[in-house]
């Protein structure tokens, strides 16, 4: 008996390799589904592995066509004893053709199923990408393309804008000392704020936008030249737009009993200053104007450049939002502001701010205001006091 197998896609294949190598003869044993051999077969569709045999019948190979003529000698030597009836051959024609209608039917199903999951498979890798990319965008989102870190987190949570966050953090690798995040972060802050010891003396200017507390800002640094310093101080105000600014002033300087003057034209701005001739300071306190009102600044700035001082503050507020921020400090820049000014710092929990607006400025920062006593509220700060701020290891209230 020979034993043959076949590895085919369908059972037409088989059955025509088997008449041809087996002959009509051959009787299929069995025959199953499998996969092909290694990696790639388990990603391809299955095929058919069909088992055949056959009885006194040479191989393949050693078949001939006389061998064949033969074989039909013999059939019709033996053709009344071996002769089948017409119609049971056709019964078993009819049986063998249905069998393989059968399979066929078998092979689209399982054709239709390989199909199936193979979409199913495609469906599962998009998705899968999908969720890859949404992964790495997320991740690139983050400074430094990896999961905040406590120190991160802590900067963001006290407003320090997005742009200082990073720097912050750049500085702190440049850190070498073996020494906490929270020191190194102190560092670095402590490095980027630049203070500056004014002597008040001359002509000093206060410029910026409404709200800011420049009135009251300047009548605290009177106080303080006035009453601590025990200097000669005169006030004047060109703040005659804001109802009330002019009256709150001349209480002010009533209450410390010092020279005031109210200016309405440039000639009385002449008037004032040489009126005050024999002050050791005079204070100017300015309209708040709009940064975004290019025409105001510079009708602003006629008044300052008649004061000829080179002592010109910026007054901001520390509640002012990061995005206005920048706007305010290149607003004032055509004022040629020396200074930075920073005020209200009792009306907030968190301190970003200040960094946010010293490093917008590129100035440095003289005094800063924590509340509405005069002239008790206003102070120099250095940087390591700032920077605990910052970090929230200190607070004004």
């Amino acid at each position: 008996m020979i034993i043959k197998r076949y590895m085919v896609n369908s059972m037409n294949e088989a059955m025509t390799r088997i008449r041809y190598e087996l002959g009509k003869e051959a009787v299929i044993i069995s025959q199953r589904k499998i996969r092909r051999p290694g990696i790639k077969g388990f990603f391809s569709k299955k095929i058919i592995e069909v088992t055949a045999a056959v009885e006194n019948v040479k191989k393949a190979e050693e078949n001939s066509v006389q061998n064949s003529i033969e074989a039909i000698k013999k059939a019709m030597a033996k053709e009344e004893t071996n002769q089948i009836k017409p119609a049971q051959a056709n019964m078993e024609t009819q049986m063998q053709m249905q069998k393989i209608e059968e399979l066929k039917a078998e092979a689209k199903i399982e054709e239709k199923q390989e199909a199936q999951k193979d979409e199913v498979k495609a469906e599962l890798v998009k998705e899968m990408q999908e969720m890859k990319s949404m992964i790495n965008s997320m991740v690139n989102s983050v400074p430094g393309g990896a999961r905040k870190t406590k120190i991160q987190t802590r900067l963001e949570g006290n407003d320090l804008s997005e742009k200082l966050v990073k720097k912050v953090l750049s500085e702190m690798k440049s850190i070498e000392d073996e020494v906490d995040e929270v020191t190194k972060a102190k560092i670095a802050i402590e490095k980027m704020i630049n203070t500056s010891k004014i002597k008040l003396e001359g002509r000093i200017v206060l410029v910026g936008p409404t709200g800011v507390g420049k009135t009251t800002t300047i009548a605290k640094l009177a106080g303080r030249i006035a009453l601590i310093e025990k200097k000669k101080v005169g006030l004047i105000t060109i703040d005659t737009y804001r109802i009330g600014a002019v009256e709150q002033l001349r209480t002010y300087a009533d209450i410390m009993n010092i020279p005031f003057k109210v200016v309405f034209t440039m000639k009385e701005m002449e008037s004032a200053l040489e009126s005050m001739e024999d002050c050791d300071v005079v204070l100017v306190d300015t309209t708040g104007r709009s940064s975004k009102n290019a025409m105001q600044i510079s009708e602003l700035r006629a008044y300052v450049d008649k004061v000829k001082s080179d002592n010109i503050h910026l007054v901001i507020s520390c509640t002012t939002k990061n995005r206005d921020i920048e706007a305010v400090v290149e607003g004032y820049k055509m004022l040629n502001y020396k200074n930075v000014i920073i005020t209200k710092l009792d009306e907030t929990s968190t301190y970003g701010s200040i960094l946010n607006i010293l490093d917008s400025a590129n100035k440095p920062l003289s005094f800063v205001t924590t509340g509405q006593n005069v002239p008790d509220d206003i102070k120099q700060m250095t940087a390591a006091e700032i920077s605990s701020l910052i970090l929230g290891e200190d607070s004004i209230c």
